[in-house]
């Protein structure tokens, strides 16, 4: 009763494809182990901006996969991307989730080896 009228705000919208994050510049240069380190603590920590934990856990999943793989685990996950970078998402309660850029990519000037 009543359904046949309603419609889901999403379904018109067509899925964005992930695309990988552009080239970014961190404000200085960053070893692979200090951006580990940024990454780390912004995954520990991002529940406690709120949202529920297992859209976060299938972020960072996706965050860490090839495309295509970040691709099905959005899919999956009901997450709706409204940046395709990835960077701003939403999931079906309405919650956003904001993710910077130094979890989905390398900086420009990354420091390799030492």
């Amino acid at each position: 009763m009543g359904c046949s009228g309603s419609t889901s705000a999403k379904t018109d919208e067509p899925v964005k494809k992930i695309t990988k994050p552009k080239a970014w510049k961190h404000s200085e240069p960053l070893t692979g182990e200090q951006l580990k380190r940024m990454r780390d603590e912004f995954w520990d920590t991002a529940p406690h901006y709120g949202g529920r934990k297992e859209i976060w856990d299938a972020l960072r999943a996706a965050a860490e996969a090839e495309l295509s793989l970040a691709q099905t685990i959005v899919d999956s996950a009901g997450i709706i991307v409204q940046k395709a970078d990835l960077t701003v998402c939403y999931d079906e309660r309405g919650a956003k989730y904001e993710l910077p850029k130094y979890v989905l990519s390398d900086p420009t000037n990354l420091v390799r080896g030492s």
